[in-house]
């Protein structure tokens, strides 16, 4: 089964399970039975009624129906009826929760992923990596397995340093971003000579941002201890 590695914004390495093609076609199974059956008590209301030849009626037919997806998975967080019985999401590839533009994406494109087209997606989902569709692919999405999202497996290599009686000194770390984070990582790997200079600069522009006061005795420990204490807040997180 593939594997989606999710760096998040909180500077923190996933790895969820992406949902296999079975998976992914036992869900959408689900969908259309829940979309035939809705189908099938509309019928025999309107039958009932004499609900026959009405412009709400041919509505009711049509819109639910097509809506059905892109409705579910904006009002319940990435999961229509379906993906909830196979414990299924859709996320972000960086693992955040898609945008309503991303949800519209994914929709708009089962036009071509899906029956009308002799089930294209299917091919496109055996190929790619992180079993996506043309519609997921367009929308920056991936399907994963919502058990296995929720034991994230963290790798802690970066945080062996931090012991459990470890207390951060700067809270106003998680106030950076992520790319902000990398830079002064990067800040702090490079040894080369002449670059003393640079790091103080980049020290003090920190403690402007963030409005702190340095209390380590140089700029490279000071800056350590910057990554260290947004590290811990990002696994306070998790």
């Amino acid at each position: 089964m593939a594997n989606s590695g999710i760096i998040t914004g909180q500077y923190v390495r996933i790895q969820p399970t992406v949902a296999s093609i079975g998976d992914r076609i036992f869900a959408q199974i689900i969908d259309w039975v829940v979309i035939l059956a809705y189908l099938t008590v509309l019928t025999l209301f309107a039958s009932a009624i004499d609900f026959n030849g009405s412009a709400w009626l041919f509505a009711l037919y049509i819109l639910p129906p097509l809506f059905y997806t892109v409705l579910c998975e904006i009002l319940n967080q990435g999961q229509t009826l379906g993906k909830m019985v196979m414990n299924m999401r859709v996320i972000k590839l960086d693992g955040t929760t898609p945008t309503i533009g991303s949800y519209l994406m994914r929709w708009l494109l089962y036009i071509i992923d899906g029956p009308l087209t002799s089930f294209a997606g299917i091919v496109v989902i055996i190929l790619t990596r992180n079993n996506q569709r043309l519609g997921d692919m367009a929308a920056g999405t991936v399907v994963i397995k919502q058990q296995k999202y929720k034991k994230i497996q963290i790798s802690l290599d970066e945080y062996d340093y931090l012991a459990k009686n470890y207390k951060p000194r700067y809270p106003q770390v998680a106030d950076l971003s992520l790319e902000q984070i990398e830079i002064i990582t990067q800040a702090i790997g490079n040894q080369s000579d002449g670059f003393e200079s640079s790091r103080s600069q980049l020290a003090k522009k920190v403690q402007q941002k963030l409005n702190i006061e340095k209390k380590e005795a140089n700029d490279l420990a000071f800056l350590q201890r910057i990554v260290r204490d947004y590290q811990y807040y990002a696994l306070e997180e998790i």
